[in-house]
C-alpha cells in the first residue's frame, strides 16, 4: 500500500541562496545582476539537491507544499524601522534589545511605534527562544528574492503535472510588527492577526502523513523554528512516538554565517526526540520505493 509522504520546504527563495553568477538576472531599472539579500553557504548546493530528489522520486510523493518568507520593505526586523539615538542608520545583523531601546541606543524611525516596539521586544525576550536581529531587507514581497529557487521550482512544477496536484504555497511574515521565523506561528503572535497565530489547520494536514521530509533555509532560524513548533505540537497532540514521522533532509539545508552552533544544536536535539535525520539519497530510496521503483 502507498505511503503518504509530505515533503515541506521551507523557504527555498533567491535571496537565502548563494547563486552563482548564471542565476542572477539583470534589473532592468539599474541594469545591475540582482543578487541574494542574505545568501545561506551552501544553499544553493541545498537546492539542487532537493529540485534532483523531486525530480528522481517524484512519483513517490504524495504533497508537497512550501513555505515563503515574504515580507515589506518596512518591518520591525529591517533597518528601515530602525535608526540610531543621532539619527545614523541601524546596520543589518545588528541585535537590538529592549534595554537598548529604554538607553535610547536605538529608536524607531516612527517614534510614535515605541511602546508597540518595547512591547514587542519584552514579549520576544520574554519567549527566550531569539533576540530582535535587524536583517537586511530581504524577501520582499513581489521582487525577484522573493521566489523560488528556480530549480526547486521547475522541479516541483514537473511533480504537479505528473500528479495533478498542488503544491501548496504558505506565505508568512507579512505582520510589520513580529518576527515570523516559523512557518506555523509568529515569535509574538498578534491577537489582531489570525495569519501571526498557530496555523493548527496545516500541522492537523501534516499529522495526517506517514512521514513528513523536511527541506530549506535556513536551519539555523526558519527551518529550526517551523521544526521545534511542529514537534512540540505533535509530541503534545499525538505523543511523543508521533515525532519519528519527521525527517530532516541535512543535506538539503544550511545555516546562516555564524550560527552553525545553534543549527547543530537543533540537529542533536530533534534527534534526540525522534526525528529521523537523513541526506537525499536516504530518502530517494523511501520515494522511489513508495512508487514501486528500484533504487
Amino acid at each position: 500500500m502507498k505511503r503518504n509522504l509530505h515533503l515541506l520546504m521551507i523557504d527555498p527563495q533567491n535571496d537565502f541562496c548563494d547563486l552563482p553568477a548564471s542565476y542572477l538576472p539583470v534589473d532592468p531599472v539599474t541594469r545591475q545582476p540582482l543578487a541574494p539579500a542574505l545568501p545561506v553557504p551552501g544553499a544553493h548546493q541545498d537546492m539542487l539537491r532537493l529540485a534532483g530528489l523531486i525530480n528522481r522520486g517524484r512519483a513517490g510523493i504524495t504533497a508537497i507544499s512550501v513555505t515563503l518568507d515574504s515580507h515589506h520593505r518596512f518591518d520591525i526586523a529591517h533597518p528601515t524601522f530602525w535608526r540610531h539615538a543621532d539619527g545614523a542608520e541601524v546596520a543589518p545583523f545588528t541585535e537590538i534589545t529592549a534595554a537598548d531601546v529604554r538607553a535610547h541606543t536605538y529608536q524607531p524611525r516612527h517614534l510614535a511605534a515605541l511602546p508597540v516596539a518595547l512591547n514587542y521586544l519584552d514579549r520576544l525576550e520574554a519567549a527566550g527562544r531569539y533576540q530582535l536581529m535587524v536583517w537586511p531587507v530581504h524577501c520582499e514581497i513581489g521582487s525577484w528574492g522573493h521566489n523560488v529557487h528556480a530549480d526547486v521550482r521547475a522541479a516541483y512544477g514537473h511533480w504537479e503535472e505528473a500528479s495533478l496536484g498542488i503544491v501548496a504555497k504558505l506565505a508568512k511574515g507579512a505582520n510589520p510588527w513580529t518576527e515570523h521565523y516559523s512557518a506555523v506561528q509568529a515569535e509574538v503572535p498578534d491577537a489582531a492577526d489570525p495569519d501571526t497565530q498557530f496555523n493548527t489547520k496545516f500541522v492537523r494536514t501534516l499529522a495526517e502523513s506517514d512521514c513528513i521530509y523536511v527541506a530549506g533555509e535556513a536551519g539555523s532560524h526558519c527551518v529550526k523554528a517551523t521544526v521545534e513548533h511542529i514537534a512540540d505540537y505533535f509530541e503534545q497532540e499525538y505523543g511523543a512516538a508521533s515525532l519519528a514521522r519527521l525527517a530532516l533532509i541535512t543535506d538539503c539545508i544550511s545555516p546562516v554565517t555564524g550560527f552553525a552552533a545553534q543549527y547543530q544544536a537543533f540537529l542533536q536535539a530533534m534527534a534526540a526526540r525522534g526525528v529521523r535525520l537523513l541526506q537525499a539519497a536516504d530518502v530517494q530510496a523511501e520515494l522511489l520505493a513508495n512508487a514501486g521503483e528500484a533504487a
